[in-house]
């Protein structure tokens, strides 16, 4: 009988620290660009031990640029990815089934020096004007296609200077640019340095059509992965909700940011905050859709297959539905 008693007792005690073990978390695998935002919320998520209160393994791949996230996405290498929903929009046009959630609607301005006698967009004719991300960026072109509302042909009436954005960020700040459209953590350092925003492209936007603040950046995934891992997709959108308010609630939470951003500049840092507080979505996703898929229409005519591809609408599934959207 004591021999019986004590097997029981063992099995007993086994089975208690059985049910005690948490089930292992799942692996989420992140193409993250070395320098890009993405990086700020995930050190606040681990930071804070979100990932661990959300049962997530956040196994990050840390990349130059966001064409090597694409590439890695298309690869099968990466399950989640930051972009945009015009280019989601366009591999799903072309056969790629991916999807999109918003992150951050944060967008670039047209930022000129203090003492600038340029006052109004309208006055960017004859100017040099360094526009970052190419020939066509969405920020680009969305303000083109405002401009010519006006009968302005920015491409045409003023010198245009493309190139990387730290690079036009340089210059612009050595007074070789009358004015720059960059990205916003880089139009936010120039504020810093005593810059003025004509304009954001935010503030365009309502001319064209948006009813709200839209959503340009998401994160990307493929719509079977996340067909499949429904419970996973939700937990990582719901832990990052929560990264995003302690970020925008939490001046604290900035201290770990800090020296992910590049500056030590508490001027810069402050504007850093600012401008990724304003950035972070509030809308329901089908007023985002709703949005997006007008502003496409105004990319689609002024920026040609050569941007948005065959489709000449937003592909339908472009947004992901979360739990409780």
């Amino acid at each position: 009988m004591r021999h019986l008693a004590r097997n029981l007792t063992a099995s007993i005690a086994l089975a208690l620290s059985l049910v005690s073990l948490p089930c292992s978390a799942e692996t989420i695998r992140l193409a993250v660009q070395k320098t890009g935002t993405f990086s700020w919320e995930l050190a606040a998520i681990r930071e804070n031990g979100l990932d661990k209160a959300a049962n997530l393994s956040l196994e990050v791949t840390e990349l130059a640029s966001t064409e090597a996230g694409k590439i890695a996405m298309r690869a099968g290498n990466a399950d989640i990815m930051l972009s945009d929903w015009l280019w989601v929009s366009r591999e799903r046009a072309l056969g790629a089934r991916l999807t999109f959630y918003p992150y951050s609607s944060a967008l670039g301005a047209v930022m000129v020096p203090a003492n600038s006698p340029i006052k109004t967009l309208a006055d960017l004719r004859g100017r040099k004007l360094a526009v970052a991300g190419g020939a066509i960026d969405k920020s680009w072109l969305l303000l083109q296609a405002r401009m010519k509302q006006d009968g302005i042909d920015l491409k045409s009436e003023a010198t245009i200077v493309y190139g990387a954005p730290p690079l036009l960020a340089a210059k612009t700040l050595d007074g070789e640019m009358d004015a720059s459209l960059n990205f916003w953590n880089f139009c936010a350092q120039l504020e810093a340095k005593g810059f003025r925003r004509v304009a954001g492209i935010e503030d365009i936007l309502p001319k064209l059509g948006a009813k709200g603040a839209v959503a340009a950046v998401g994160y990307v995934f493929d719509e079977e992965w996340a067909t499949k891992n429904r419970d996973v997709v939700a937990r990582f959108i719901a832990m990052t909700r929560k990264a995003k308010e302690l970020l925008a609630t939490s001046d604290t939470a900035w201290d770990k940011i800090a020296p992910l951003t590049g500056t030590a500049d508490p001027a810069v840092l402050g504007a850093y905050r600012t401008r990724y507080r304003e950035g972070i979505p509030r809308r329901s996703i089908a007023d985002e859709e709703a949005d997006a898929r007008v502003l496409y229409r105004v990319l689609a005519e002024i920026g040609g297959r050569d941007l948005v591809g065959p489709a000449a609408e937003l592909d339908p599934g472009t947004f992901y539905r979360a739990p409780g959207d």
